[in-house]
Formats: C-alpha cells, structure tokens, sequence
C-alpha cells in the first residue's frame, strides 16, 4: 500500500516511517506536515492509507479526513495521536484504526494488518466488476508484500517449488504456485509455454528454432524460456506464426 504520513513534528514522522518500514504489506512511504501539503501529495502521488495526526500546526487532522471522505475512493484513514478523545469522531469519519503515541511496532504492525485485508478486499472487488482495473499484483517476498505491475513482469518460473517473478526493474521470489500467477495475469498478454514458464508476450525479443521442432525464446531481459511441445500450437498462433 502506498502510505502517507500526516505529522507536523519531524520526529514522530521519522519514527513511524521507520516502524512502517517493517510492517507487510507498505510498499512506499511519502510524508506531508501539513493539510495543504497532504493535498499536494495526494494529487502527486497514489495513496492508498494516511497515517495521520489530529493536532496539526494551527490545524485538526479531523479537517482533512472531511476533504478525503469527500473523494470518490478515498484512502483509508488511520489517526495516530496522543490523545484518546478524539477516537469516538474518528470512527464516525470510518478510520480504520486509532493509534496512540508513543508508538509500538506490534501495535502499528497490526493498524496495518487490519487496513491490509480492507484494501485486499477492495483490490478483489475492483477484479471482479472491471478486471481491467486491475494493474497490479501482489507479491510476498522477505516478510514484505510488494505492489508488481502486471505489465512490467517479464516472465514467471517455477524451479524445484520456488517461483521467481522476474520484471523489469528487479526479480521476486515466492513460494506461491505457477498457477496462481497464471490465474493473476489472466486477461493480460501473458502465455503458459512450459510447465515451469510463464511469459510476457510484449517482452519477447527474439525466437529461435529447437530441438524437437518447438523453440527457444529469449527475453527482454536475455532470459531463455524454452516452449514445450505442449504449448507450440497456442505459442504459434498467439504470436502469428
């Protein structure tokens, strides 16, 4: 989830910056120390959660939540304060959690948590009522939980139940089934070529002849994805051969 951190005090934003960096399912961190900052940032930026305070310099955090209710899909709010008072209107403007300073990891980690599974249901909703909206998938590597554009995967293999995500800025590794990849990149230009590859076709860059009259494919990133027999016929007529 892309978070933005509403704070006016440097050092509690530093410090739950640093707390969000451990918790699954944060893929980027902005921050903002004011309402008319947060704007800006939200106009920049993509966000999906708000960490933010209630007493801002001259002020109240309760005021941006009213402009983010506004939005047609607004980000879910988490309130993190020092002062218990404010819970009760807090919930009446649907935050998601209610967070007290001084900070605990356990207690931000499972804020998080809580906002995760909201946003995994939103993300599911969205598929099922215009699966072309849905741009992005999610991959568990390292105790964290990265935010892939479909687009941007090159190609997907799966060697002794490891599953590597290879994209064009980095590769991800996972124990999660090929599958379930496939079932992901469903209505995307991706192709099952082999039991252990999945590939995307805009990132083919050259096909070459191979043993047993199929082919051996290489990619934008020089990988070397062999097509099985198998899958020859749907390959050919998928690329026009």
């Amino acid at each position: 989830m892309h978070t933005l951190i509403v704070d006016d005090e440097p050092l509690a934003r530093d410090e739950l910056a640093y707390l969000l960096e451990r918790c699954a399912g944060i893929t980027t961190i902005i921050e903002a120390e004011s309402i008319e900052e947060a704007l800006e940032k939200m106009l920049l930026h993509e966000i999906d959660l708000i960490f933010l305070d209630i007493h801002l310099t001259s002020e109240s955090g309760l005021t941006l939540a009213n402009k983010i209710n506004q939005l047609k899909r607004p980000p879910m709010i988490i309130f993190a304060t020092a002062y218990d008072e404010y819970a009760i209107k807090a919930f009446e403007l649907n935050a998601t959690d209610y967070v007290l300073k001084p900070f605990e990891l356990s207690r931000i980690q499972h804020a998080v948590q809580k906002a995760w599974v909201s946003y995994q249901k939103e993300q599911i909703h969205l598929q099922e009522n215009n699966p072309e909206c849905l741009k992005t998938i999610p991959i568990q590597m390292d105790e964290r939980i990265y935010i892939v554009k479909i687009d941007d995967i090159i190609a997907v293999a799966v060697d002794n139940g490891i599953t590597t995500i290879y994209t064009i800025e980095k590769d991800y590794i996972t124990n999660e089934p090929l599958n379930a990849y496939e079932e992901k990149v469903n209505g995307h230009a991706f192709l099952r070529v082999h039991r252990s590859y999945l590939l995307n076709v805009k990132e083919i860059l050259e096909i070459q002849p191979w043993f047993n009259h199929t082919f051996l494919v290489t990619m934008s990133n020089q990988a070397k994805i062999p097509v099985s027999r198998h899958y020859m016929k749907q390959f050919k007529e998928e690329v026009g051969l």
